[in-house]
């Protein structure tokens, strides 16, 4: 192997490379520096691995290790105290972080941008991170963190973040500091002793037979451990979050059903002998015909995809009133298909996991999931052991927007783990990340929407089918998301809804941001301007006359009575609405909601305990995931309100511990419910510091909280009923420019109380940009069933440049239900988002587009090239 010297953070190095082994893996792998991140190695095209090189930020995962010999290399580990202490201070003061993975390559890009140019403009700072991708805050924060930072470059005071945590100031982000400087470790980031490194072998056809699995070549390998195959499984083969339909490992005799399942995986002595190993598996397959198209497979005589259901996974019916005598009655009537698309997630931190059996036998699994407490169960019943012998332990989870909710490789390490005695870390690449996990669903909408003369609606009929593709998920309650919400935060009194989860051997999708909300969203706000042309009236207009109050009925026919707040979020863009209709801007409106909470039956549970610690801390454990939402952050917020404890003192965290299982983070339910929990936790500690009793006094003791939410009922024909234990609303402004841009978007959110405002909106902002990329520029296309892409730029998520003008407003409408008023807000904030753009277009150039993305629009055309998948055989470089 060749060697190379170069000089890291001032100090010599010297060692010997592997051919076609990148400097990222030589920074990380052999020199132990974790600040920079692999989120897409060897694409260069995330920014996580930025390092400044002979002076200029480059990404270290495209260039050669042997290409660095000579080279002086700088990470955020080697620049000066003062200037750490900087960039840290502007990123927590200005909330310019959420799940961090990217952050640390945006700082130190930041650090080489502030020392060439002390003054630059908000512009100047959005070009500069081209290079860089972040999937969760919209950019907006980052450049104001940039911003504030020069500042103090030029010799302005250090930032001040915000220390003050009692509810509804924006206390800083909990470990923000350390986030932001790559202190903070992700599961990649973590070593063992003696710890080996696990791989996969994926299926790269969507339907085929296994015929043989020859593992001699890969076993043979010096360095290999082990070679798993469906055959060393010792418990139940097949898991799932609802369905158990997804086999661990496809077993020869059986059919592979979508690109990405899993053959084989392999334990080896470093990651690249086992990525090695796992290319010498050699897999004989009879090529199989696919069923892709999801009406297809609803037909009788379609082959079954997978043998533990029909194709038909759900069929979800919404049904009050009579709809068809309604529309045969209105004055005005429009129907039409709309359809959206397929989505990757994108998060920036590829899924890793990393298994450590212990001295007493037991399991420690560090995972990034968005529910231990789920990933210990299906674990458990794979490994054929039981729960009290897994320890699960949630580490920062660098994005997830519900990507993360089923299993991805937490049960291989696990299982190589128990066959080698040793600990095993096991991380994807981007390419298996696009394949492995699941995507948000392509869901075609055929609505029909009557109104009176007056324009207030009386009757929506719509007709649903989703592409859930090979596995469950949580694919049927995406559908029946979509059902429920669709007549939207508006006043229907017939209602004629069904919904199908079709399976076919497409990659499998499951839960995303928004949930079915904004597929039907997309539809009846589309369907709601079009009816506003025939009434005569403006978008706001017939918005406002079809809002519902308290005391409305939504789809379901849930009745709601408080925190009501679509016509507050109205009202507060009314005013912008109408200054750009007069200037003669093209302007879109669409409003939106989205359930906080699971509901439609399912009993809920938030769980938190607080433990006085020795140390005069208190731990704060709860059973929901992290993973950029800022969820630690506000049950801090909580925890202090309640007992007037001072921030510093609270350290959370999320492990199986305690018995605190609540399910996945999803169904913008993480505040809700662990909120209340906190808070009833925190009760019983105020009352004891009441008694005058100091932490001192009271070491050890510990304060269980808990919630129980067991009063909703699914959807059914004609009964009405609670289905969900809250909502939140919004309304959103798209305003174009002259050429059809998107120049600024106005989002009003009711997020019942802001418990942390900057917080909110951040989530607010990042929303957004997903929800423009979901509008214009995002989507996977799956020729045969196979992704057409893993390619970071390819897939359409927006960059700095890309971003608008984002204003949130902030609208308050209490939830009783919720801790101190507050409400879920991840979600609702993408959920009208390109319905208002949507509609936007059709003001700017007369044309109502029903497909997304909008690729043809101006707006995405502005964006020049972004999402734009080559021709297979086009060049596309590195990769």
């Amino acid at each position: 192997m060749p060697t190379i010297a170069l000089t890291l953070n001032g100090a010599p190095w010297r060692g010997e490379v592997r051919a076609g082994e990148s400097l990222l893996e030589v920074l990380r792998d052999r020199c132990g520096v974790v600040s920079l991140k692999d989120g897409c190695r060897p694409q260069g095209q995330c920014g996580c691995c930025v390092a400044i090189v002979d002076g200029l930020p480059k990404t270290t995962c495209a260039i050669a290790a042997e290409r660095a010999d000579g080279r002086a290399v700088v990470t955020l580990e080697g620049i000066p105290a003062r200037e750490r202490e900087v960039i840290a201070a502007s990123f927590q003061a200005a909330t310019g972080l959420q799940c961090g993975f990217c952050i640390p390559g945006i700082a130190i890009r930041a650090k080489a941008l502030l020392d060439r140019e002390p003054e630059p403009s908000r512009e100047r700072i959005a070009a500069a991170l081209d290079g860089h991708l972040c999937r969760c805050t919209g950019y907006v924060k980052i450049v104001d963190a940039i911003a504030l930072a020069a500042r103090a470059w030029r010799g302005g005071p250090l930032p001040e973040p915000c220390t003050d945590g009692r509810v509804g100031r924006s206390l800083a982000r909990y470990e923000g500091s350390e986030f932001t400087l790559g202190d903070r470790p992700y599961v990649a980031d973590l070593a063992r002793p003696g710890m080996l490194h696990g791989a996969v072998v994926l299926s790269r056809r969507a339907r085929a037979r296994v015929l043989a699995i020859d593992t001699a070549k890969a076993r043979a390998l010096p360095g290999v451990a082990v070679v798993a195959t469906a055959a060393d499984v010792p418990g139940e083969r097949w898991y799932g979050l609802i369905e158990r339909d997804w086999p661990g490992f496809v077993a020869v005799g059986e059919e592979v059903r979508c690109a990405g399942d899993v053959l084989a995986a392999v334990a080896a002595v470093d990651e690249a002998t086992a990525r090695a190993a796992a290319a010498l598996v050699e897999v004989a397959c009879e090529p199989l015909s696919p069923v892709l198209d999801p009406f297809a497979a609803m037909a009788p005589e379609a082959p079954q995809v997978n043998p533990r259901h029909p194709n038909v996974l759900s069929h979800t019916v919404v049904r009050r009133g009579d709809a068809a005598a309604a529309l045969a009655a209105s004055a005005h009537v429009v129907a039409g298909r709309w359809r959206t698309q397929r989505i990757e997630h994108l998060f920036l931190e590829p899924e890793a996991a990393l298994a450590e059996p212990l001295p007493d036998g037991r399991l420690h699994l560090h995972s990034q999931g968005q529910g231990i407490f789920d990933d210990r169960r299906q674990i458990s019943t794979f490994l054929g052991e039981p729960e009290e012998r897994i320890h699960v332990e949630l580490h920062p989870c660098g994005g997830a927007f519900g990507g993360k909710e089923d299993l991805s490789i937490q049960a291989h390490a696990a299982l190589l783990a128990r066959l080698t005695g040793r600990p095993v870390k096991l991380v994807l690449n981007r390419e298996e990340s696009v394949l492995l996990h699941p995507k948000r669903h392509p869901i075609t909408l055929d609505y029909e929407v009557g109104c009176d003369a007056e324009g207030r609606l009386t009757a929506v009929r719509a007709r649903m089918v989703g592409d859930t593709g090979a596995y469950a998920s949580v694919g049927a309650k995406v559908l029946e998301r979509a059902a429920g919400h669709a007549c939207g935060s508006y006043r229907v009194p017939h209602v004629d809804v069904e919904a199908w989860a079709v399976t076919t051997n497409n990659p499998p999708c499951g839960a995303m941001r928004g949930f079915g909300a904004n597929q039907a969203h997309f539809a009846l706000e589309g369907a709601l301007d079009l009816l506003a042309e025939k009434a005569g009236l403006d978008g706001w207009e017939i918005r406002w006359r079809n809002a519902i109050d308290p005391g409305d009925a939504l789809t379901t026919g849930q009745v709601l009575t408080a925190s009501v707040g679509v016509k507050p979020c109205l009202a507060a863009v009314r005013d912008r609405y109408y200054a750009a209709k007069r200037s003669g801007r093209a302007v879109g409106i669409a409003c939106g909601i989205k359930n906080s909470g699971l509901g439609n039956g399912a009993v809920e549970y938030g769980r938190a305990r607080l433990v006085v610690e020795e140390d005069g801390t208190v731990g704060l454990f709860n059973g929901f995931t992290e993973m950029g939402q800022g969820l630690l952050t506000v049950l801090v917020q909580c925890a202090v309100e309640a007992t007037g404890l001072p921030a510093e003192l609270f350290r959370p965290r999320v492990d199986t511990r305690y018995e605190l299982g609540c399910g996945q983070t999803t169904g913008s339910r993480g505040t809700l419910l662990a909120g209340r929990a906190v808070q009833n936790a925190a009760a019983k500690l105020r009352a004891d510091l009441d008694r005058g009793l100091g932490l001192a006094d009271l070491a050890g003791n510990e304060y269980p909280g808990e919630v129980r939410i067991d009063d909703t009922v699914a959807p059914r024909p004609g009964v009405a009923g609670k289905t969900h234990t809250t909502y939140g609303f919004a309304a959103q402004l798209c305003l174009l420019d002259a050429e059809g841009r998107v120049e600024e978007i106005v989002a009003a959110h009711d997020v019942g109380r802001a418990l942390n405002p900057k917080l909110c909106e951040g989530q607010i902002e990042g929303a957004v940009a997903m929800g423009l990329g979901y509008a214009l520029t995002e989507e996977l296309p799956c020729p045969e069933g196979i992704p057409a892409t893993h390619r970071l730029r390819e897939l359409g998520a927006l960059r700095a440049k890309h971003m608008p003008r984002v204003e949130a407003i902030l609208v308050e409408e209490a939830e009783p239900e919720g801790p101190f008023g507050a409400k879920g807000v991840g979600e609702i904030g993408l959920v009208p988002t390109a319905a208002a753009v949507a509609g936007a277009l059709a003001a700017f150039d007369g044309i109502r587009r029903t497909t997304l993305p909008m690729k043809d629009s101006p707006a995405a055309r502005a964006m020049a090239g972004v999402g734009r998948i080559p021709p297979r055989g086009e060049g596309r470089g590195t990769s």
